[in-house]
């Protein structure tokens, strides 16, 4: 005799699914990607405020051997980089900035420019909005300007890395609070899957609901 279930069996199959389902989330979230909102101009261009980030969580994570390390695309953290970060004068928050040195690097910035190991490092994710300020200024080491347009020279300590924002006049990062723990880096920023801007009105004032950027939906971070 065919059998079929009752209300009771339907009730535990949509529970257990769902169970399931949220089990799969949360272990995703954990392990392989999270969700990121870029809250500060600090990154433009790379990055705008209101773009929503996929991070990529098991790329810098430990490996068991070199077969599961090809087959997730582990490796070690590279210059060039966007990572996301425990924020090291408080990790209950994250911040995103750009790998810039890496562990051993004899690292200096003369003039806004960076060198690392006497070689000038070419930046084209890298944006400027005043000239550098200069030593000969009679207000030189008085401004926090000369610590933004000129430092170090600094070596990278081992297991650390400096990391810098592309928006380089206005961020808030290694100059300023030191060398960051390679394992306080969380992942690799990997793409915008969202990104809304704030209307405002003709007199400056936000609006209510926001203005969706189409042309950086499913934008490629580099």
């Amino acid at each position: 005799m065919p059998s079929f279930a009752g209300p009771k069996s339907a009730l535990r199959e949509y529970f257990e699914s769902l169970l399931v389902a949220v089990i799969l989330a949360l272990f995703v979230r954990t392990f392989v990607v999270q969700a990121f909102r870029i809250p500060s101009a600090s990154m433009e261009p790379s990055l705008l405020v209101g773009d929503h980030l996929l991070v990529d969580k098991q790329v810098f994570s430990p490996s068991a051997g070199p077969l599961e390390a090809a087959l997730l695309g582990k490796r070690r953290v590279a210059r060039g980089d966007v990572a996301v970060f425990k924020f090291p004068e408080d990790p209950a928050r994250d911040f995103v900035k750009r790998v810039i040195g890496l562990p051993g690097e004899r690292i200096e910035i003369r003039a806004k420019a960076v060198w690392i190991d006497g070689r000038r490092l070419e930046e084209p994710w890298a944006r400027f909005i005043a000239p550098p300020l200069s030593p000969h200024d009679p207000e030189y080491t008085l401004r926090s300007e000369h610590l933004r347009d000129d430092w170090g020279p600094a070596t990278v300590p081992p297991g650390h890395l400096l990391v810098l924002g592309d928006n380089r006049d206005n961020s808030r990062d290694s100059r300023y609070w030191g060398f960051l723990r390679e394992d306080q880096v969380k992942g690799r920023a990997l793409v915008v899957y969202w990104s809304a801007a704030a209307h405002e009105d003709t007199d400056g004032a936000r609006g209510f609901l926001p203005r969706v950027r189409r042309e950086r939906l499913l934008h490629v971070i580099r």
